[in-house]
């Protein structure tokens, strides 16, 4: 969906003088009221209501949080990294520079500050919006020390190495840790009504539908629909979906009005309207009664990377760039999976001890559970994992497959009899899955991607579902942080054809913090 912010005007332009032929001073006078009448009912307009008042009030807010928490990670990282430099350095160092403890944490703190702030980082149109505030607060963290490293080394200025090593990261880390609180905070008081957009949606009815749906099931619960206007429903009718009832209040020539009276601050066009140029007038009509007109795109499962906007002879036009399947960015991918990988290897490479001597203790066979999966292209690879069943899986499965629970081709089963009791743990806990970061570091997966099929999954494909193996499949992916076994076969075809075509590396780093958690709270997994 596209926002565009909709301005209180602070003052109303004067209507311009027209000739008019003379007249008795009664037509006079009325038509001075007339005139009259017209500039204090476009006054009145484009006066800010208690509703938008009150949703500018809870931004600033939010915003000012937003500062002082920033500002006090800022100091403090800067500040310790300079010390420990002084402390590193010993007394001779402060001593021959005694200002060396004050200028160091306070331009950087200075140059990282401003980069926040010129990132627009508190915006509101990026607070809550998937992972675009993180990635801006990283790309300003980076540019700010960018800019410190270039200047400490113009100046000869000493403990920048301490402030790159120290700082930087660690207060990266820190920062992106406190926005992901303020995120959860901020979720939790919309599912209490504060901080959320009460929203009218306008357009045809099936359009509406889709819209209302479609933001009943959004998790960060931003827009709270109020109401509905329609062109051709009776008075008293309501648009109907899963998730509720919800009354149409008002057309779409009244919806202004109608947030005027109902106290919503955000209208959303849910379908294009005959009239090209009702957007247009909308947005002049909605001057201090709302903050957002918000325009529906038709493009479904398209995230916002891959669109931007451009105006040619004021024409507004949506690019779409083409997915692709090669390049620097796959490279970029590739070292985040290397990296990962490797780090991820020291600590399984100590439990795998363990957990071995578990799996042979509860049932006889071996420790690893080899299986042909398909990954990028159609190539095959042997996948591991610990072994969760009993060695004669394979064997015992055709007498289950009437009892199939799975969605599609998949086959999966609640209380799978195979399961042995140390592998229902480990499958909990998605443990079984730790010898995958062997097949990352070999190159046959991804950290992040789409589910790994098998040969005979792959053979019952058609269409646009062949699509996921244009990248390789991954240990974790959209299809493990949504639920996992509890998807439908088509829920999940929709979330790997979505990442495919719309993965970043913040998209990645995401998704690896959201399996984490899983892990600690699974959910579908068995």
């Amino acid at each position: 969906m596209t926002t565009v912010e909709v301005g209180a005007a602070p003052w109303v332009a004067p209507v311009p003088e027209l000739p008019v032929r003379p007249q008795a001073p009664t037509d006079r006078i009325e038509s001075d009221a007339a005139r009259s009448s017209a500039l204090a009912a476009g006054a009145a307009a484009r006066r800010i209501t208690p509703a938008l008042e009150r949703r500018r009030r809870e931004q600033r807010r939010y915003r000012r949080r937003l500062v002082a928490t920033d500002t006090a990670v800022i100091v403090i990282v800067t500040a310790s990294a300079s010390l420990l430099h002084l402390l590193a350095a010993g007394a001779p160092a402060l001593a021959a520079d005694p200002w060396v403890i004050f200028r160091l944490p306070f331009t950087a703190a200075v140059a990282w500050t401003a980069m926040l702030w010129a990132f627009q980082t508190r915006s509101p149109r990026v607070i809550g919006a998937g992972s675009t505030e993180y990635k801006l607060v990283a790309h300003a963290t980076g540019l700010a020390f960018g800019f410190l490293a270039i200047a400490f080394i113009v100046l000869q200025w000493d403990g920048l190495r301490d402030q790159l090593i120290l700082a930087l990261p660690v207060g990266l880390l820190i920062l992106l840790i406190t926005r992901r609180g303020w995120r959860r905070w901020l979720i939790a008081q919309r599912r209490g009504g504060n901080h959320v957009s009460r929203a009218i949606v306008v357009g045809r009815r099936a359009a509406i539908e889709h819209v209302i749906s479609t933001l009943e099931r959004d998790n960060q619960r931003a827009y709270q629909v109020v109401g509905a206007a329609l062109d051709d429903a009776p008075a008293g009718s309501a648009v109907a979906v899963p998730a509720g009832t919800y009354p149409v209040v008002a057309t779409p020539a009244t919806v202004a009005e109608a947030a005027r009276e109902m106290g919503a601050d955000t209208i959303i066009v849910a379908s294009q309207l005959e009239d090209a140029e009702y957007t247009r007038h909308l947005s002049w009509q909605l001057e201090g009664t709302a903050a957002d007109l918000v325009l529906c795109s038709r493009l479904t499962d398209v995230a916002g990377p891959r669109i931007s906007f451009r105006q040619v002879e004021g024409l507004p036009l949506v690019q779409v760039r083409i997915p692709s399947f090669e390049g620097a960015r796959h490279a970029y991918k590739r070292a985040l999976d290397l990296l990962v990988a490797v780090v991820a290897l020291v600590p399984i490479a100590l439990v795998t001890p363990v957990i071995a001597l578990l799996v042979m203790l509860d049932s006889p066979g071996g420790v690893f559970f080899r299986q042909r999966r398909v990954g990028l292209n159609g190539q095959e690879f042997d996948m591991l994992k610990f072994r969760t069943m009993r060695a004669s899986a394979e064997q015992e499965l055709p007498a289950l497959l009437a009892q199939n629970e799975g969605a599609g081709p998949l086959f999966k089963l609640r209380s799978d009899p195979r399961v042995t009791r140390v592998g229902a743990v480990l499958r909990r806990l998605s443990l079984d899955e730790l010898p995958q970061f062997w097949n990352v570091l070999r190159g046959d997966m991804s950290v992040v991607g789409p589910r790994p099929p098998l040969p005979s999954e792959v053979g019952g494909y058609d269409g646009a579902v062949f699509r996921r193996l244009y990248i390789k499949p991954g240990i974790t992916g959209l299809w493990q942080v949504s639920g996992r076994s509890d998807l439908s076969w088509e829920q999940s075809v929709r979330l790997d054809l979505h990442y495919v075509e719309n993965w970043s590396l913040m998209t990645d780093l995401m998704i690896i913090w959201r399996t984490a958690r899983v892990m600690i709270r699974p959910q579908g997994a068995y």
